[in-house]
């Protein structure tokens, strides 16, 4: 099936959720790790009861309930790198660091798939290098936030490559629950070392005021439930190389709904713009170039 303008639509809207976690992320109180356990416990217990009201079943074969696991703790790995970083630097940081999703999804691609790189991708690769050169090269107090996003947007091209195959074979949301349900347990492991090296106080914590508890069941419930569910769905008609092009918006979205929200704590220096820019050009003149020297392939 081809995608339509439906799909196209759902799908911007869809990264207009994604860039809006961002802001929820900063709005919640309690540290990145207690939330991002809530975050998939909700999404995980909000998922269930959804395939229990429509009927659906839970069954999946044991190969591609391994890899369902194995997947969300990937999916686990890169919410806790995306929302560390928005805590350790702000929101734009955090985006600038995610955006970096698409070039690693162009460089992932074809070892997952077994082709031969194309030499823009690696002339692409040195650009966004160029724009991390800018960022860090000039008086940037926030080095370890955005090292700390570009693991999570690593990580994001990894769990989307895994899921447009397993889309092929698994239900979408079925896909959302093993994952989320994956992704709670291992923040659930990673407590004791959590609690024992980096908590404050070397206290969980896991109380919730009302406003954390409303922020939280959006993330949950918007932005996961139906928004990682759809993306997942959308992955029938569309390709990975499409879903992380569109992706490339989610950071322009987001900055501009952090400064909206936040005001003054997110302005940044030139330089950051400048080398977010070269980023965002690099990720942006990748399919185009792609279209142009690539015969046209047919939609996933």
């Amino acid at each position: 099936m081809k995608p339509g303008t439906p799909d196209f639509l759902r799908l911007h809207f869809i990264v207009i959720l994604f860039g809006f976690t961002g802001i929820l992320g900063k709005l919640i109180t309690i540290p990145a790790v207690e939330m991002v356990f809530y975050r998939t416990l909700f999404a995980a217990a909000g998922m269930a009861l959804f395939l229990l009201l429509t009927g659906r079943s839970f069954r999946v074969s044991g190969s591609n309930l391994t890899t369902l696991l194995l997947t969300g703790i990937i999916v686990g790995f890169h919410w806790l790198t995306f929302f560390l970083s928005g805590r350790i630097a702000n929101v734009s940081v955090s985006l600038v660091g995610f955006a970096t999703a698409s070039f690693w999804t162009a460089i992932l691609e074809p070892l997952f798939n077994r082709t031969r790189h194309n030499w823009f991708e690696v002339l692409l690769g040195l650009l966004v290098l160029g724009g991390l050169l800018i960022i860090f090269g000039s008086d940037f107090g926030y080095s370890a936030g955005l090292w700390i996003g570009i693991l999570s947007g690593f990580t994001c091209a990894i769990f989307a490559l895994i899921n447009a195959r397993l889309v092929k074979q698994v239900d979408p949301y079925v896909i959302t629950f093993y994952e989320m349900i994956s992704a709670m347990g291992f923040i659930a492991l990673f407590f004791p070392l959590y609690q024992s090296q980096w908590a404050e106080g070397h206290q969980l914590r896991l109380s919730l005021t009302a406003a954390d508890g409303l922020w939280i069941l959006l993330l949950a419930w918007l932005c996961t439930v139906y928004a990682y569910s759809a993306a997942v769905e959308l992955f029938k008609r569309i390709s990975v190389f499409l879903f992380q092009l569109t992706l490339n918006l989610e950071p322009v979205y987001g900055i501009l709904m952090a400064l909206l929200v936040f005001g003054e704590a997110e302005r940044m220096s030139t330089h950051f713009y400048l080398g977010a820019f070269v980023i965002f050009c690099a990720v942006f003149i990748y399919p185009l170039i792609k279209s142009r020297l690539e015969p046209a392939r047919p939609s996933q």
